[in-house]
């Protein structure tokens, strides 16, 4: 008797956690706009966005050029986000992140990025 319930409340533990994990995903998703570049580029800072498109080139310091139809912007994109993959100019990607606006010395608007999607 006790390891039946035992078993269920498990059971139970484990599809609580199963439907809060795809809750954050979808909540993440719903929070995230789907931008382009160029309406990337009007937003206020820390908005949430989603881009499709290719990172064209590496600047140096984990920072990025990213590019789709509407024009390119600077994504900040830490090493551990690729996961190991090797990308190329040619291979889609989705950023998910937030808008970086910085004033000083210069207006510099970029992507905080906190998730790389293939």
């Amino acid at each position: 008797m006790k390891f039946t319930m035992k078993a269920m409340l498990m059971a139970g533990l484990m599809a609580m956690a199963s439907i809060t994990m795809a809750n954050d995903s979808i909540n993440t998703q719903a929070l995230h706009q789907n931008v382009t570049v160029k309406q990337a580029l009007s937003l206020k800072d820390d908005s949430k966005v989603q881009l499709k498109g290719y990172v064209v080139k590496s600047i140096g310091d984990e920072k990025y050029q990213f590019r789709d139809n509407t024009g390119t912007i600077t994504v900040d994109i830490d090493d551990d986000l690729w996961n190991g993959k090797a990308v190329s100019a040619k291979t889609p990607v989705t950023l998910i992140g937030e808008v970086d606006i910085d004033h000083k010395p210069t207006k510099r608007i970029e992507i905080d990025v906190d998730q790389v999607r293939f």
